[in-house]
């Protein structure tokens, strides 16, 4: 199928939810067609399912769960596979180098710089743990379950998923598996405060599944929490103040992640079971609007009302995260899919 053809098809797709949405993988795991173009308006975007193709017998995946950037520009890959937890690649998809064999539960990945040098905070949800690393991955510091928070009485309660870094470096870890609260600690590791949880009212969270800092007004700093089995992030200050609800309709939202003056998301699903394949990336502009679905449907707003999203290309299997790069490029890794390497979605618009 040639490239307009498969737009034009998609765009169909799109028009109405009832249509199945198109598939562009093969038997053998490979693309279909040669040139598939995914996404809307200002941010489309060239897919490259062999960016991150590497020799599973020489370096394996399961779930590739996070990625990041570093300051050098490489592409750092968290997966839980213990023979290589952190994969490092270039920009074009070549191995750089691998490290970690003792992260089973490897599920979130976030990069901090201080004093102009990276490190990293691996959540990790088997060990109950959050663990700072350099970036090479030599241990600073280790943050067990958070005794001090009434909410916990033993380390199984707490199954972190995500780790946000304040501007003052305060850590904030979300336990998106475990009772749903977001834990504040000083950049030492001391317990402050937590906020969230299960429950009824606006603030709760269901499935608090990632957390970061948005610094696009540099003036009022907050933090987006995932609540991805209610379709939303939800905004609060920096001492755990709920603020507002940023609703994303069929979308059972990963972690957000803040590029420029846009957020990016993958979208797990969005239709159950958790297992459906009916994932994409969403990308919401500064006012918090959704401007571009690649793989999902085209945003449709009526009245200031977001209309369901849904998937309408099967370009990912279970989107887990969106790593944007200098180019504004996107690299997606995936939950449950077969042991596929990151995906590059190429920006052209």
């Amino acid at each position: 199928m040639k490239r307009r053809t498969f737009v034009q098809a998609a765009s169909c797709a799109a028009a109405g939810a009832a249509l199945a949405p198109i598939d562009v993988w093969g038997r053998d795991g490979r693309a279909l067609h040669d040139d598939v173009i995914l996404g809307h308006g200002d941010f489309q975007y060239r897919l490259d399912y062999d960016w991150g193709r590497l020799d599973p017998t020489r370096v394996p995946v399961r779930d590739c769960h996070e990625m990041v950037q570093d300051s050098r520009g490489r592409i750092v890959l968290l997966t839980n596979h213990t023979d290589n937890n952190v994969i490092v690649y270039d920009r074009g998809g070549r191995l750089l180098e691998t490290w970690g064999t003792e992260y089973p539960g490897a599920h979130g990945l976030t990069l901090s710089v201080e004093g102009g040098e990276d490190f990293l905070f691996i959540a990790d949800n088997q060990r109950h743990e959050v663990i700072k690393t350099t970036i090479d991955g030599r241990v600073i510091l280790t943050m067990p379950y958070p005794e001090d928070c009434p909410a916990y009485t033993s380390p199984e309660q707490y199954i972190p998923t995500e780790v946000a870094i304040g501007p003052n470096g305060d850590i904030y870890v979300a336990d998106g598996y475990g009772s749903q609260y977001v834990i504040q600690y000083s950049a030492t590791g001391e317990y402050i405060r937590c906020f969230g949880g299960r429950g009824d009212g606006p603030d709760s969270l269901a499935n608090a599944h990632g957390v970061c800092l948005d610094d696009r007004d540099p003036d009022r700093p907050t933090l987006l929490v995932t609540a991805r089995e209610q379709n939303a992030f939800k905004r609060f200050s920096l001492d755990g103040r709920y603020l507002e609800t940023i609703e994303l309709p069929g979308a059972y939202v990963c972690r957000p992640v803040i590029h420029g003056q846009n957020i990016y998301a993958a979208v797990l699903v969005s239709r159950m079971p958790w297992d459906s394949r009916s994932g994409f990336v969403t990308i919401l502009d500064r006012d918090d609007r959704v401007v571009s679905n690649p793989g999902g449907s085209v945003p449709d707003y009526t009245d200031g009302d977001l209309a369901p999203m849904h998937q309408v290309v099967k370009v990912f299997r279970h989107p887990h995260d969106v790593c944007v790069d200098d180019d504004e490029n996107l690299y997606v890794a995936q939950w449950n899919s077969d042991g596929i390497y990151p995906i590059k979605l190429e920006r052209i618009a």
